[in-house]
């Protein structure tokens, strides 16, 4: 499948389990993916989380149905080069996606080399889950507005999220052309209106391993406890629609107008570590965000959708324990 026009080539830097995970995303959409370690033994990683990539794809519908998963593998492969010489893989490179270790002074290096060898037009992407843009941008002494952070969840091939970030210097064409080159690709770019640590999806994470190690720590419950209660719990619904749409749900008729007045200022006092009061113009800003996610989707629409969704993953789960 070849659905990008404008980026035919991809430079991937770095081949770890992400770097090796997005050049197979790449491959199998179509595009020339050169990829540069200057680790020899990184090659035999990255044909092992292709061959896995693959696989997976098939399942999820990617490739023609009527291929053999081994001709998907091979047609997918013929696409990735890889190579232990930087200069050689930046050749004709239309995009860069760095994957570097999370080191400020080794990306500096590497971003350094970068913006030396390339073309000013090329945007370079750093999948960074906990730099700053703005602290690596200084190293790109020549053009720093074509760089910025594309950070992914792991693994890129698999889980579509995206996580766009400029510094400030990053211009906004380069996040724009970020966000449209990643959605060719089956992603889902988002666009952060101001770099901040851990980005979003970390940082809520972040949030939520806190209260788990609180509770740990207390003898409250045990791990095992705390992912039954996830897993079956909030896991659930937030695999079919986000935390604020389902407390949207939640308020009832009144929707999130009625669930803020109702439960928003108890809730937000619950967390061990970030207990807060209730900031009545930031939940006010929430509730109109909310109103403008949902749209003119009715709570019956939505509920039937969360439900699908749930008896989905249940069957799912019931197939599974049964070991289908």
């Amino acid at each position: 499948m070849n659905v990008n026009k404008s980026v035919q080539k991809v430079a991937v830097i770095g081949c770890g389990s992400i770097g090796a995970s997005w050049a197979a995303l790449f491959a199998a959409y179509g595009i020339s993916t050169q990829v540069y370690d200057p680790n020899p033994a990184a090659e035999a990683l990255l044909a092992t989380i292709v061959e896995e990539a693959v696989a997976v794809l098939a399942q999820l519908g990617h490739f023609p149905s009527s291929n053999p998963l081994e001709s998907d593998l091979k047609i997918t492969t013929s696409r990735i080069t890889f190579t232990t010489d930087l200069a050689t893989a930046l050749v004709g490179a239309d995009f860069v996606q760095e994957n570097g270790p999370e080191s400020l002074s080794i990306k500096a290096e590497l971003l350094s080399k970068l913006d030396q060898l390339l073309d000013p037009s090329i945007p370079i992407l750093t999948s960074t889950s906990g730099l700053l843009c703005s602290s690596m941008q200084s190293s790109l002494s020549k053009h720093p507005e074509r760089f910025a952070v594309g950070h992914p969840f792991n693994p890129p091939h698999l889980i579509p999220l995206v996580e766009i970030v400029g510094g400030s210097r990053t211009s906004p064409e380069t996040l724009q052309s970020a966000k449209a080159f990643y959605s060719t690709l089956g992603r889902k770019p988002v666009i952060l209106r101001h770099e901040i640590p851990g980005h979003i999806a970390n940082r809520l994470q972040s949030a939520l391993m806190q209260e788990i190690i609180y509770m740990v720590g207390e003898g409250l419950a045990t791990v095992d406890d705390i992912e039954t209660a996830m897993q079956f719990g909030p896991g659930l619904r937030w695999g079919v629609m986000g935390p604020s749409v389902l407390m949207h749900l939640g308020g009832g008729p009144g929707g999130v107008s009625s669930y803020t007045e109702k439960f928003l200022a108890a809730l937000l006092t619950w967390n061990s570590a970030n207990g807060m009061a209730l900031d009545k113009k930031s939940a006010a800003k929430w509730v109109s965000q909310t109103i403008e996610a949902v749209g003119n989707q009715s709570r019956l629409e939505l509920a039937r959708r969360r439900d699908a969704g749930i008896v989905n993953t249940l069957k799912w789960r019931k197939n599974l324990e049964a070991g289908s």
